[in-house]
């Protein structure tokens, strides 16, 4: 299997972000092992240096963002172009915005064209879309009563005719059936009689039915053990009729599933479906990044992957700028708790203050809010009044306020008062900066001294 081939990632990437070696040593044995699983995987071996190439500039020149280490900064590197090398994140829309919606599938015999339509009608019927079977294949021995079989088990419309000899005639006949009844998806099945390299007769009947019944999608079936060979395919089909999306069969059997998921990308059509497996319930809609997440170990990469977007995008600066022109109170420290819980710890922000770093105590237990104390704090503040969020002072001058937060919270009157504590604390910081006139000729934070304070 593709995923278990290029599972070696993982180890890799847990390796890269613990080691003691010198940061562009460190690099450059993971580019190594990264070419190695991707040429394991079936990845063209151009397409794997070029990708090679692209994070080693990117690694040894790019910056990373204040709060970010330059080790974490390089697998959001590595993230995102093998997410590039698999199409990107610009991908089709699953759910038709139009009804009826005809999807024409194309492809040579053996891809899981057939299959493949039941898995479709299987995904657009549990989103409640009335949904039809076309079978147009006048070749393939079965090919009727397999469809029949697959619309009857999903209780979805079917159409063919065993009869006919004509696929133009049958996809007519059975448009106009499926619109009768009202059907919103309309998915047509084709022939694939002609295997790769022979496939001249075929591409002309594609183009005739294209021609005839105007599909609003031709979705091109491929299967994966193909391998590097499908961007020569994919672009045979495309000449004969143009290909909107593609179809990935056979994702979860093969090691070539990275070399046809790679190829493709490189056409330029973008890979809507994967079928994972036998069962027409195993489909899902293609995302790159998901893909790429699962081979990196998808819950440490995208919780990393978001934490630095964020700190990419200025996050931070956003929230000192708001502590600095407002005054503080549980509204502002309840906000700035629940993006600390994403960003890291307070004393991250603090330091991004200039004169914070040398003139207070970035190192003081205040500053560091754990994970439990957070959500000790957080149900503390969703206990008080509209005016005890406003003046927080007033808690403490009334013992019975203190009692009913800590009891309507489920934490104890020290809990109350540690926050409480924490409010003084901040309150006096944002005074103390408030002082220094420089800083309030000097509201927008720049990137000079951002770094300074990283």
């Amino acid at each position: 299997m593709l995923v278990e081939i290029l599972s070696g990632l993982k180890e890799a990437i847990r390796r890269f972000v613990s080691s003691t070696t010198p940061y562009e040593k460190s690099v450059e044995s993971f580019i190594r092992e990264l070419q190695r699983e991707l040429i394991r995987g079936d990845v063209n071996v151009k397409l794997v240096f070029e990708l090679s190439s692209r994070i080693r500039e990117r690694a040894l020149n790019e910056r990373p963002p204040p709060g970010a280490s330059r080790r974490d900064w390089f697998v959001k590197i590595v993230y995102e172009e093998l997410v590039r090398l698999f199409g990107g994140d610009q991908q089709p829309e699953a759910i038709p915005k139009k009804k009826p919606y005809i999807i024409m599938l194309v492809g040579v015999q053996g891809s899981g064209k057939t299959t493949s339509a039941g898995k479709l009608a299987w995904y657009y019927k549990s989103r409640r879309f009335r949904v039809g079977l076309i079978q147009t294949d006048t070749y393939r021995p079965g090919a009727y009563d397999q469809l029949k079989q697959i619309a009857e088990s999903l209780q979805v419309e079917f159409y063919g005719d065993k009869n006919a000899v004509d696929p133009v005639e049958i996809a007519l006949a059975g448009l106009e059936f499926m619109r009768e009844r009202g059907v919103h998806i309309i998915i047509i099945d084709t022939a694939g009689r002609h295997g790769y390299g022979s496939e001249e007769a075929l591409m002309e009947e594609m183009r005739r039915l294209s021609e005839a019944i105007r599909p609003d999608e031709v979705m091109f079936v491929l299967d994966a053990s193909i391998g590097q060979k499908a961007k020569d395919l994919a672009e045979r089909f495309h000449r004969a009729t143009p290909i909107g999306t593609i179809f990935v069969t056979k994702l979860d059997g093969t090691a070539k599933g990275g070399g046809a998921l790679s190829a493709v990308a490189v056409t330029g059509a973008r890979v809507k479906f994967v079928g994972m497996g036998e069962k027409l319930e195993e489909i899902e809609v293609f995302k790159p990044s998901r893909f790429v997440g699962r081979l990196l170990g998808v819950g440490d990469i995208e919780g990393l992957v978001e934490r630095l977007s964020m700190l990419e995008e200025g996050a931070l600066e956003k929230h000192v700028e708001d502590m600095l022109r407002g005054r503080v109170d549980m509204r502002l420290i309840y906000h700035q708790i629940r993006e600390i819980r994403k960003m890291g710890p307070l004393s991250r922000i603090l330091r991004m203050i200039p004169g914070f770093g040398t003139s207070l105590p970035l190192t003081d237990e205040s500053t560091k809010i754990g994970e439990e104390k957070m959500d000790r704090w957080l149900a503390i503040i969703q206990s008080m009044t509209y005016e005890e969020l406003d003046k927080p002072e007033i808690i403490l001058r009334e013992k019975s306020r203190l009692r009913r937060i800590a009891i309507g919270s489920g934490t104890s009157p020290e809990d109350v008062r540690e926050l409480l504590t924490y409010y003084q604390q901040l309150k006096k910081i944002v005074k103390q900066v408030k002082r220094r006139k420089e800083l309030l000729k000097k509201l927008k934070l720049d990137q000079q001294w951002l770094g300074e304070f990283s």
